[in-house]
């Protein structure tokens, strides 16, 4: 039995992105296609990392904690160093986009305060919005 392949616009398609991108992870030396003639040839190991990679994209994570993550992935599965730092990563990004929450929340409640006040001058001076 031959091993499954996949050319870009297969696994551009199936993951719903840009041929671009996956160039991208490729330049980055997540995926390493083989070629036949012109065309890239994925492999598994290449759609399991691409997998990886845009869960760590939609994660937040920064391109060296998505090379990390793809590495513990490649390692010998399961062992405590590797969930532990694995729960790491989760919670440093967990922290960091509760943060941005919080930040976010303060500026639209200066917005709010902001529109509300141009609100109330425009009503003083007799101006309807």
């Amino acid at each position: 039995m031959s091993q499954a392949t996949w050319t870009i616009s297969e696994l551009a398609r199936e993951f719903a992105i840009t041929p671009r991108t996956i160039r991208f992870y490729e330049d980055q030396g997540i995926v390493s296609p083989t070629r036949s003639g012109r065309n890239r040839v994925y492999h598994p190991r290449d759609r399991t990392r691409l997998k990886l990679a845009l869960r760590g994209k939609r994660l937040g994570l920064q391109l060296a904690e998505i090379r990390n993550l793809i590495d513990m992935y490649e390692s010998p599965r399961d062992t405590a160093a590797q969930l532990r730092r694995y729960l790491e990563m989760l919670e440093a990004q967990r922290k960091s986009l509760e943060q941005q929450r919080r930040d976010l929340d303060l500026t639209l409640a200066e917005i709010r305060e902001q529109q509300q006040n141009c609100h109330t001058l425009l009503a003083e001076r007799g101006n309807v919005y």
